[in-house]
């Protein structure tokens, strides 16, 4: 085999385990793989960053101003858009398809041996989630690399990336997501979210409810680590509406960057940026000095996330946005009307059936003219019939289409009719994996720049 098709066998034989959307609240069995591994999470330092909405994008910025640095930096995110490569990155690239497949066949004896251990006590094999999470520890360790940008899976105290000591805790903003696993109030999510405080550490946090606010300092105080809030200890000073993004100004810990150009959209990412900055601050010691203008204006330029109000069609403009839940898309509403001067936006909207379609409905009510309603290409999807009478409900035109193809179809066509109209597709991470392939085979950019 190439080294395509052995990193297409890797997987292959990952998904052929529990899904990824199977968890268990318990992080002992990656502790066990790693432990027979010698620990290579212990190689590297952690910036381990969770939260509902932003943590990829927080990661990503967070990621290049550490390469900015000139440090050698890994980055692990979920899910992925296109292929599963994009969730394990080294110094801002996709692994690559031979060191992916080197570190599945490194870690192989030691899965068949925790599984048969799991066997003799009746307990499930290893999952989806636990193994990837495996397999980027051991290909970061192999690189090497210098620091782990980390991302959460689910929550945080058991989640199997919680098997590395974060030296650096990092809090997008928490709402109500996942409320059958972490729990039914703010209070709860935040509680298991907190579990990623490691003693002695330092945490940095975006703006929270004062329930998740408190429960933060609480678990930060008990394990003697640091908490730095957005607000008090860093804020976002201010952000200008600048061609292919805007331009911020933060209050860091140590000093204020003013002006730096971020390629990215909405002012939440702006807020995503200032928490990035912190939590790099925190890293490297900048807490106490200033991190140079120039770094700064390099990571922060450098600095991609895909998915995330996205340009990936012109002529007529197409966005995607990966929102997902009510407060992802109350951002991109937000966005849309601040950063866009469009008279009328199309939007495509497919959910998964286990998201809050109604919420996400609600949320973007006021945005667009028609919505052109369809299903992600998973068997997890929400009925489009369903979703249309929400949209129906809610006072806006839908219309029904079997899948993407179709939906993105009527929607550039819609489009097309008029210069001031723009298509948006958004409502879930597999939907937006779907459009960005989708505009590549049908080159719907016509040769015009990416502005992501």
């Amino acid at each position: 085999m190439n080294d395509i098709e052995r990193a297409d066998a890797v997987y292959s034989a990952l998904l052929s385990r529990m899904g990824e959307q199977w968890v268990q609240p318990r992080k002992e069995r990656t502790a066990r793989v790693l432990e027979l591994l010698d620990d290579p999470q212990r190689t590297y330092r952690v910036i381990h960053i969770t939260g509902t909405n932003g943590k990829t994008s927080t990661a990503r910025i967070a990621e290049s101003l550490l390469r900015a640095h000139g440090l050698r930096t890994g980055l692990f995110t979920s899910p992925h858009l296109v292929r599963f490569t994009e969730r394990i990155r080294v110094d801002g690239e996709p692994i690559a398809d031979a060191a992916v497949a080197d570190a599945w066949d490194e870690i192989a004896p030691f899965v068949a041996m925790v599984d048969a251990e799991l066997a003799t006590v009746g307990d499930a094999p290893l999952t989806f989630f636990e193994l990837l999470t495996v397999l980027a520890f051991v290909a970061f360790a192999d690189a090497p690399i210098d620091v782990l940008v980390l991302e959460v899976g689910m929550g945080g105290a058991w989640d199997s990336t919680n098997t590395a000591d974060g030296d650096v805790a990092v809090f997008a903003p928490i709402d109500m997501d996942h409320a059958d696993r972490l729990g039914d109030t703010i209070e709860k999510i935040a509680t298991v979210k907190a579990g990623i405080i490691k003693p002695g550490a330092a945490a940095v946090s975006a703006r929270q409810t004062p329930e998740a606010a408190a429960v933060l300092r609480r678990v930060a105080a008990e394990q003697n680590a640091t908490i730095a809030f957005e607000g008090e200890d860093f804020d976002l000073v201010r952000s200008q509406v600048a061609v292919g993004g805007q331009l911020v100004t933060v209050r860091g810990l140590a000093g204020e960057y003013a002006e730096e150009f971020l390629p990215l959209y909405g002012t939440h990412q702006a807020h995503n940026a200032a928490l990035a900055l912190a939590a790099v601050e925190s890293l490297i010691g900048a807490a106490q000095q200033a991190i140079a203008d120039d770094i700064v204006a390099e990571g922060f330029g450098e600095t991609t996330s895909p998915g995330r109000l996205q340009l990936i069609g012109t002529e007529p403009t197409v966005l995607v946005d990966a929102g997902h839940n009510p407060h992802g898309a109350r951002a991109l509403a937000t966005a849309l009307r601040e950063y866009f001067d469009f008279d009328e936006w199309g939007l495509v909207l497919g959910v998964l059936a286990d998201k809050d379609a109604a919420g996400i409905v609600d949320a973007l009510r006021e945005i667009p003219a028609h919505v052109f309603v369809t299903a992600p290409d998973s068997d997890r999807a929400e009925d489009p019939d369903a979703l249309a009478d929400l949209v129906e409900e809610a006072g806006l035109r839908a219309s029904v289409h079997p899948n993407l193809d179709d939906a993105s179809e009527a929607a550039r066509a819609w489009a097309s009719e008029n210069p001031r109209r723009a298509v948006i597709i958004v409502g879930s991470v597999v939907l937006a994996g779907e459009a960005l392939r989708l505009s590549e085979e049908e080159n719907w950019k016509a040769g015009a720049d990416d502005a992501s």
